[in-house]
């Protein structure tokens, strides 16, 4: 676990997204045929349909934003038009590549994952990027922000293969703590109509070595992090590593997670709703 608060400096981790894909790559090459049918803990989604979508994503991000082709006009005005954009893209992509065979996505998905990695690390961090991070109540952010975002969505969707096919996992400080830290930077958004006295804080902990500590303070514009515990602490919230992911990523529901959370002072108990994805 870090020993210093989070949440208050940019996560700069383009080189990771080629990190984490090499993992995906050599654990796609170790799974059995059967292992491609197994249902993961995404309710709709099997192994191959994970993988579908880790190919499909890569792909659209490369010809939406490196090479501005758009194939169809899109038009968001609301928050749920985008939900629903993404998910309608989602759903097309995942039922044209879950037809493919293993050996088709591996060496599809090598090949996207290399121009990914090259794509992202070309970026300047700290200009505009071409999407907003929605679920942390952005309509712009830059590039930095974007880039963490997409290394939630490699890792997590990963891991989910990984608990489903009982495979090691990769919950390693230099690649999950990163991914928690974009995670978390949704709470300001989350706790944006919560009113409490200016200087209230809530301390959100994630336990364990990946984790670290984010304390988010409300101030005269609403709610941000800051560094130190301040003179208001008026909650604490504990989530275990292992747990954290699947809360944030609705790979768990609430019931079945509440149990292994600590949480003292009422403010704590919305930090446990988050969700990091676009859903």
């Amino acid at each position: 676990m870090t020993g210093s608060t989070c949440g208050t400096a940019p996560i700069l981790c383009a080189p990771l997204l080629r990190k984490v894909d090499r993992e995906l790559i050599s654990l796609l090459r170790s799974l059995d045929p059967d292992e491609w049918g197994l249902q993961t803990v995404a309710p709709a989604w099997k192994v191959r349909d994970v993988v579908a979508h880790l190919l499909d994503t890569p792909l659209r991000k490369l010809s939406f934003v490196r090479d501005a082709y758009y194939a169809d006009a899109f038009g968001t005005r609301s928050h749920q038009d985008v939900i629903a954009l993404v998910n309608r893209l989602n759903r097309e992509g995942v039922s044209v590549y879950r037809r493919l065979s293993p050996s088709v996505l591996i060496d599809m998905m090598q090949m996207a994952c290399d121009q990914f990695a090259d794509f992202h690390e070309s970026l300047n961090p700290f200009v505009p990027a071409a999407f907003a991070v929605s679920w942390a109540g952005e309509d712009k952010s830059l590039n930095w922000f974007d880039t963490a975002r997409e290394l939630t969505e490699r890792w997590h969707h990963q891991q989910q293969i990984r608990l489903t096919a009982n495979r090691p996992g990769i919950m390693v400080p230099e690649l999950y703590h990163p991914v928690l830290d974009c995670f978390l930077r949704g709470l300001p958004h989350l706790y944006r109509d919560t009113a409490a006295p200016i200087g209230t804080a809530i301390l959100v902990e994630i336990s364990g070595d990946c984790g670290g500590k984010w304390i988010l303070a409300r101030a005269s514009a609403g709610w941000n992090f800051v560094d130190g515990e301040g003179t208001n602490l008026a909650s604490r919230v504990t989530i275990p590593q292992a747990l954290a992911w699947r809360l944030f990523t609705k790979g768990i529901d609430y019931d079945s997670a509440r149990p292994e959370i600590q949480v003292e002072g009422d403010l704590g108990e919305k930090a446990i709703r988050l969700t990091a994805i676009v859903a």
